[in-house]
């Protein structure tokens, strides 16, 4: 299952904050990314990252997030969103 995970704090988060995290986070979602449970990331300046993520369930989702260093600190949440692919694009086939 693809699951979208949009990260935000709850309020802006100083150098002071991140700094004792911040080895320990990055090491963290790389071995997610090496996993396979994250396929694809980016950074959205001021707001966090937004994962694309590759897991069994959004209840899987939400324990491999909870895990990393900022959220278990209480420093960042993150927004749970399932996709699947667009189904009708299926009925512009012809029938074989």
């Amino acid at each position: 299952m693809k699951v979208f995970a949009i990260a935000s704090a709850p309020a802006p988060l100083t150098p002071e904050q991140l700094g004792p995290h911040m080895p320990s986070e990055v090491h963290s979602t790389l071995k997610l990314y090496l996993d396979g449970k994250v396929e694809q990331f980016w950074f959205r300046d001021k707001a966090g990252p937004i994962f694309l993520m590759d897991v069994a369930s959004v209840d899987v989702a939400r324990a491999t997030l909870d895990a990393l260093p900022l959220v278990a600190a209480g420093l960042m949440t993150y927004e749970l969103l399932p996709v699947m692919p667009l189904m009708p694009l299926g009925r512009l086939l012809p029938a074989a």
